[in-house]
Parts: structure tokens; C-alpha cells; sequence
């Protein structure tokens, strides 16, 4: 019994430790996750218990972002897309798509800085609003890029389709040059 008394002095130690960042952090985690879910989903599937069960996906990741959580998020917010687009009939928007992508790597950067912080850790309002920018100029890229190929991908007929596969194929490999050139000059 000593044991079970122990760990529950521990754990009210900890909850007394908690700082506001990081718990906002994880709140920001959890409301992306949801927010994703939520678009990704056709509104027939969000009314009724599947609400539920995707707020408890949604509190996964806010819960456990160094573990295997935020990837389930992101495969259940991919399958709902699929879902909407395949199984309901829903036309693919641009709107929707990006949202549902901005979401997506909002929650993958959040993840990524709750598992760094600590519970109790004190942390200055810049670096989170810094680390707020940096993403925000990675979906501000993304999303002109994006929109760029889809416009080639609108012209001609079909030529265009596979220009824009093959235009986004390079910005892939280049970006990958890019990050690992950056990583060797290091």
C-alpha cells in the first residue's frame, strides 16, 4: 500500500508543478488536432457518438506528444479526408485541403514543442510566439506553393496535371537538398 501512497504524492506534486505554457501549449495541441478533425470530416460522420470518439483522438496527442498519439491523430484526420472525399461524395476544395494541411503541421510543430518543455518549465512568451512565427512562414510558403501548382496543374489537357506532379516533385527533392545541406554545415 506504501507503494500506491507514494506514487499518488508524486503525481499531486507534479499537478502542483504545472506551468501555464506548457499546459497552453497542449491545449493549442489539442484544439488544432480537433479543429483538423472537424474539416477533414463530412458533417453527416460529426453529428452523434463519432464526435466523441474524435475528441478523445484529439486529446491523445495533447496528452502524449512524444509518443505515437500525434501520428494517429494525423492518420485518423487523413482517413476522415479520404472518407469525406471518397465515401460521401465531398469535392475536393482548395479551402478545405490547405486547412486541413495547416492543421495538420500546426499540430506536428506544437507536438514537437510540448515533448521539449517540461511541465513546470518557465518559458518567455517570445519563444513561443517565435516558434508561432517560424511555422506560420512555413504554412505561408506551402500555401503559395501550393496554390501555384494547382494552377499548373489546371492547364492544358492533362500536360498540366503532370507538370504540376512533376513541379512538386522537384520542390520535394530540392527541399531535401536544402535541409540536408543546412544539417552537414553544422
Amino acid at each position: 500500500m506504501n507503494p500506491v501512497i507514494e506514487r499518488v504524492r508524486a503525481v499531486r506534486y507534479a499537478a502542483a508543478r504545472v506551468s501555464l505554457t506548457p499546459l497552453l501549449v497542449r491545449v493549442g495541441i489539442f484544439l488544432t488536432t480537433l479543429v483538423g478533425l472537424v474539416v477533414a470530416y463530412p458533417s453527416q460522420v460529426l453529428l452523434g457518438r463519432p464526435l466523441l470518439a474524435l475528441v478523445v483522438v484529439a486529446l491523445l496527442p495533447a496528452f502524449g506528444p512524444r509518443r505515437v498519439w500525434p501520428t494517429f491523430a494525423a492518420l485518423v484526420t487523413v482517413g476522415g479526408w479520404l472518407v469525406a472525399t471518397d465515401g460521401y461524395g465531398r469535392p475536393i476544395a482548395l479551402w478545405r485541403l490547405l486547412a486541413v494541411a495547416a492543421v495538420l503541421y500546426l499540430t506536428h510543430t506544437l507536438c514537437a514543442l510540448a515533448a521539449v518543455l517540461p511541465y513546470d518549465a518557465v518559458v518567455d512568451p517570445d519563444v513561443i510566439v517565435r516558434w508561432l512565427a517560424r511555422a506560420g512562414t512555413v504554412l505561408l510558403g506551402a500555401f503559395v506553393l501550393g496554390v501555384l501548382l494547382v494552377e499548373v496543374g489546371g492547364l492544358g489537357d492533362g500536360a498540366g496535371s503532370q507538370l504540376a506532379t512533376a513541379a512538386g516533385l522537384l520542390a520535394a527533392v530540392a527541399l531535401t537538398a536544402l535541409l540536408g545541406w543546412l544539417l552537414r554545415r553544422r
